[in-house]
């Protein structure tokens, strides 16, 4: 029987692009299933992605896409935003894109709370130009570029964004479909900067050279494995959730967004 979540991809771009095991391919899933049972209209949606395995997610859905430069999704997407606030935007994105040279866009996207929807693939490093070292690379990795081990200390990107102003905030793996798939319906749902962190597998590179697992199953059962929810992390000491994962929602308050106050300034400026 046919997936019916297949009516949300265009079907003259697959198959798809993703190395076999990739958890972009769940994170593709986890976002139609959201679509559908929201029954949203992709007709009023844009998905904009950048440059690296998960920003090719926005080319395989059926509504507008940009695939734009290295690290701008979220300066198209403030454009959008602005200039057709009435438009649901997804930026699909990976830890390289989104925290390295898109760093700056991040965090001011989230101090402005941007009404947008971000979801970003933590996959440890640069999968699709060779597995470069990240900011999320834990350290001690081994890498391309860090092939005597990660000397660097990782950014915890959602604790990045919730002190940056983000206003929904969230982390799950892909080892969590049920709870990856909520959250990613309250991002879409939310008004406000809503920022969603997708730690995902990459068996042929960070999973191989880094962790010496190239099965997608062990992959998977690594990160479950390591995964503790909020709750549980705080019953455990620093030295304990070394190298782990913690997963839950971390933020949900509601403030103005950068559109309401867009708005308000031009409404008083035409003297409506």
């Amino acid at each position: 029987m046919e997936n019916p979540n297949l009516k949300y991809i265009r079907g003259r771009r697959l198959p798809h692009m993703f190395c076999q095991g990739c958890g972009c391919g769940q994170i593709l899933t986890a976002l139609l299933f959201a679509i559908d049972e929201l029954r949203l209209d992709t007709s009023s949606m844009v998905a904009i992605g950048g440059v690296g395995c998960s920003s090719r997610i926005p080319a395989y859905l059926d509504m507008y896409a940009i695939h734009g430069i290295h690290g701008r999704s979220l300066a198209y997407a403030t454009g959008v935003k602005l200039a057709k606030p009435e438009l649901k935007v997804v930026v699909l994105t990976g830890d390289g894109d989104c925290a390295a040279i898109g760093g700056n866009h991040l965090i001011h996207a989230a101090r402005r709370n941007l009404g947008v929807t971000v979801i970003m693939a933590n996959n440890g490093s640069y999968a699709m130009t060779g597995g470069q070292l990240a900011p999320t690379t834990g350290q001690g990795f081994y890498t391309t570029t860090s092939p005597r081990g990660n000397i660097e200390r990782p950014f915890d990107i959602c604790r990045l964004v919730e002190a940056a102003g983000g206003t929904y905030v969230a982390r799950w793996t892909t080892a969590h479909p049920a709870s990856l798939i909520r959250a990613i319906k309250e991002g879409l749902l939310h008004r406000g900067f809503a920022f969603i962190e997708v730690v995902s597998q990459c068996p042929t590179i960070y999973g191989r050279y880094a962790l010496g697992i190239s099965d997608p199953v062990k992959s998977i059962e690594y990160l479950k494995e390591n995964s503790f929810t909020k709750e549980q992390a705080e019953k455990l000491s620093p030295e304990q959730l070394v190298g782990k994962i913690t997963v839950g929602k971390f933020v949900e308050k509601h403030l103005p967004t950068l559109e309401d106050k867009y708005l308000e300034m031009e409404q008083r400026v035409i003297g409506v």
